[in-house]
């Protein structure tokens, strides 16, 4: 399931691009993810591209330069291509043998004939701007992290518990592909119906509760024939890689309108992700052991694997920011509202892969996952404001005095991940913001 780690995560492994050899960096020779890109304000055509410091390596121009053959030549081909599809659907080795190749060109000991001619395919991620990195044919957004179930619950039972499936199955919805936005998304306050406390009938309103939460997206690779479903012990072969995903959600439509069928306008009216794409291969170095307490049931068979068991989790450190507008006027930048990791999700990426398929559902290259909200154990570490401030009964009080019990217009949150390890580099995931505008009804 894991994958082996190799020369491309050397911790002194070094770039001649100086910038991804910066304390700190998200993107350093060890990380190479995948986004795509074009000259912002420009007419360019959007094409793949991958980040090493503080550049997008051009793909496109990459491919001119006939610096690479075989295999990675057919990857970097299909990476280059506006949309992704085609280079997830080619698999583990042609991903691989792009990686590689490119931490060859890229390495410090690189032939100067080869940094010459490479160095004319970057491009300043200060010059870019990027678009949704593939076609996403279906979106299912899970709900894995039992921290936030519990914490959801309690706010209307303190002593109430999880619905009795949440221990046994990954639990997830059919979400809306056509709002899902790349970084800098803005999009206007959702009006809907909403039921206020003791009231007789509900009322359109505009939200009164708008919230975000923090997740990761889960890029299928590979998929999977219908009907033919998808091992646990294979599930990792189906992904390509993870970014940073804010599932925006209207708490008061939302809780007016799931009896009995689930989310519906409480979330479709937007999503939004990084524009980068962190591989699996990339993530190697920061798995760890999944765990199940003893005192919780334990997953049926299907959903059980030794490998899984080994290294299913993954430690990816997250934090929630939000920049109000008068912080954002005042130039005081923004504040930390919440961190924690991935590791304490309830499911793994590749159990929730497996139930996806189990009763003969096809997963297509280019489809995409949210993890679920992903709220930690500790205080600080949950991952959505309704849990943060109790229902707005506990505000939050930002840096510059402000305060908020749920999201107002003007707000922008920005989703920030990475891993670090001892032994191992740093490598980022980049950022997801997204900006609330007033409604428009």
């Amino acid at each position: 399931m894991s994958i082996t780690l190799n020369h491309t995560h050397d911790v002194h492994a070094r770039s001649w691009v100086e910038s991804a050899n910066a304390t700190g960096a998200d993107f350093p020779i060890q990380n190479l993810p995948h986004a795509v890109f074009r000259r912002a304000g420009s007419s360019e055509a959007f094409r793949g591209g991958v980040a090493i410091g503080d550049q997008v390596l051009d793909l496109a121009a990459l491919v001119r330069l006939q610096q690479l053959d075989g295999l990675a030549l057919d990857a970097a081909k299909a990476a280059a291509q506006p949309a992704l599809n085609d280079f997830f659907a080619l698999g583990n080795a042609a991903w691989k043998a792009l990686r590689h190749a490119l931490f060859a060109l890229l390495k410090n000991d690189a032939p100067v004939a080869t940094v010459q001619a490479v160095r004319d395919c970057l491009v300043p991620q200060s010059e870019a701007e990027y678009t949704v990195p593939a076609r996403i044919g279906d979106y299912t957004d899970f709900y894995t992290s039992i921290d936030h179930a519990l914490n959801i619950t309690r706010l209307m039972n303190p002593d109430g518990d999880v619905t009795p499936n949440f221990r046994w199955i990954p639990i997830a919805y059919h979400g809306r592909v056509s709002t899902i936005g790349v970084s800098g998304q803005r999009f206007h306050r959702p009006m809907g119906q909403a039921m206020a406390p003791g009231a007789k009938a509900p009322t359109y309103q505009a939200c009164a509760r708008l919230d975000y939460e923090l997740e990761l997206g889960v890029w299928i690779g590979t998929g999977n024939t219908q009907g033919e479903p998808i091992p646990l012990e294979r599930a990792e072969e189906h992904i390509f890689g993870i970014c940073l995903l804010n599932d925006w959600s209207a708490r008061d439509i939302q809780f007016w309108e799931m009896a009995p069928l689930g989310p519906f306008l409480a979330k479709n009216f937007a999503t939004t992700i990084s524009p980068w794409i962190v591989t699996m291969e990339a993530l190697a170095p920061y798995r760890q052991a999944w765990t199940r307490p003893t005192s919780e049931p334990q997953p049926l068979a299907y959903l059980e694997h030794a490998a899984n068991r080994e290294s299913g989790a993954l430690d990816i450190r997250l934090e929630v920011w939000l920049e109000s507008e008068k912080a954002r006027k005042d130039k005081t930048g923004p504040s930390r509202l919440s961190s924690t990791s991935f590791k304490h999700q309830y499911w793994s990426v590749a159990q929730m892969v497996t139930h996806h398929t189990m009763g003969g559902c096809s997963l297509n290259p280019g489809d995409l996952f949210g993890s679920g909200t992903i709220s930690g154990p500790g205080e600080g570490e949950a991952g959505a404001i309704i849990e943060l401030t109790r229902a707005a009964q506990s505000p939050v009080t930002l840096a510059n005095g402000e305060q908020r019990g749920f999201l107002e217009d003007g707000d922008a949150v920005l989703l920030r991940g990475w891993c670090e390890k001892p032994g191992h580099a740093r490598i980022g995931f980049g950022e997801s913001r997204g900006t609330v505008l007033p409604a428009r009804g």
